[in-house]
């Protein structure tokens, strides 16, 4: 008997509702990148006007840097799933998951160089694929590792900071690229967004960068792995205690983090701490929320929509990327850098009703996302059930 994917009635509703809140978070921070050259801007001088400021500041704190780590997290958790699942029915486990993980990195391949340069799938490709050769460790040992793998690098790394800070306590401007920027994607050719896109992905993902990628990606997935182990969310009810202490404690002191820059100075120093250290344990706090309330069948009920959002993830995530540049970039309406925040966020909160409103549809007859048939086909072949993806 082959590994087959997970079925409808073992699906975990508060891993999905997770996900379904991620997608958002991810997608209100995505969206200034999608409208204004954000990775080379100091965004505390670019938002003019009370309300944008504002706005960005209740971003900056309540969002940023907050839900790729949850949606990071959950990426593990799901993994270690998988990996005990195929254990319990002694099916291999290793083949199905390489070529998993292979299938999701083409898609983020497609994903980045022609959609949008912001991806994140090829990273978490390439990070799961190293989390597989350490799912055996005990939780214990993948927790520890994984604090110990994020926390002395970027320790290291904040203290070099502080240090430049010292030098120069100005955040990096690139006013030269963010000009070609909104040249390209809001006027250029295809092969003008092509080639900018290219060049905007590699900003992002150079050597250095993929370090800190390394550094960061890699453990959370380990901290979502030993969570799964634990099995800290199927046995929420049982964990109270633990997932009630984690939401007061790493909100009260994730949110204190979040605001450094508010409260001290708004250097890249701060900002790093900000997002490194505040970001993660905010996103642990969101996880602990969701966790306590979806104990209550009526929340679940409420939630029903960001659910369905959660099962489809990897089809609302790619869509959002294709909806939002068909609006701001050439080919679309060509409404990159003439939006301000305000503006930017709404048309966000608008894509995600749509998005939830083709999830409800798709899932009257449907049990899995358009993007979720073609992972699970490529990984699992022609010949699972084909329950799997439609409804009887």
């Amino acid at each position: 008997m082959k590994l087959q994917p997970i079925s409808l009635h073992e699906r975990v509703e508060a891993i999905d509702l997770m996900r379904g809140f991620s997608l958002l978070g991810i997608l209100l921070i995505n969206m200034l990148a999608f409208h204004t050259p954000y990775s080379y801007i100091d965004p505390y001088k670019w938002f003019s006007g009370n309300t944008d400021q504002a706005i960005f500041t209740a971003l900056d704190i309540f969002v940023q840097a907050s839900f790729y780590p949850l949606f990071s997290m959950l990426f593990g958790y799901g993994l270690m799933m998988q990996f005990l699942r195929a254990e319990k029915f002694e099916q291999p486990f290793m083949p199905v998951a390489v070529k998993r993980l292979l299938v999701l990195l083409v898609f983020g391949i497609v994903h980045a160089f022609l959609i949008w340069y912001g991806d994140i799938l090829i990273t978490y490709a390439i990070m799961g694929l190293l989390l597989i050769g350490m799912l055996r460790l005990p939780a214990g040992w993948l927790l520890g590792l994984g604090v110990m793998l994020y926390a002395l690098p970027h320790l290291l790394f904040t203290v070099i900071m502080f240090m430049a800070v010292a030098v120069d306590p100005n955040i990096y401007i690139g006013y030269q690229e963010a000009e070609r920027s909104i040249a390209a994607y809001q006027s250029g050719s295809f092969a003008e967004i092509f080639s900018r896109r290219l060049t905007d992905w590699y900003y992002v993902n150079n050597p250095f960068s993929f370090i800190i990628l390394t550094v960061t990606i890699l453990p959370l997935m380990m901290v979502g792995a030993a969570a799964a182990k634990w099995r800290m969310i199927e046995l929420a009810a049982e964990k109270k205690k633990i997932w009630l202490a984690l939401a007061v404690s790493t909100l009260v002191v994730g949110l204190l983090l979040k605001s450094a820059p508010y409260l001290f100075d708004k250097n890249y120093a701060y900002q790093y701490v900000q997002e490194i250290f505040g970001g993660p344990l905010v996103a642990i706090g969101y996880a602990a929320v969701i966790a306590l309330w979806s104990q209550k069948l009526s929340f679940t009920r409420a939630m029903s929509p960001l659910i369905k959002a959660g099962r489809m993830s990897m089809t609302i995530y790619i869509t959002q990327s294709i909806l939002a540049t068909s609006i701001f970039y050439s080919f679309g309406f060509g409404l990159y850098g003439q939006v301000g925040l305000l503006t930017g966020t709404l048309i966000a909160l608008g894509i995600f009703v749509i998005q939830l409103i083709f999830a409800e549809l798709w899932f009257v007859k449907f049990t899995r996302g358009p993007i979720e048939m073609l992972w699970r086909r490529w990984t699992y072949g022609n010949n699972f059930e084909k329950s799997n993806n439609s409804k009887r």
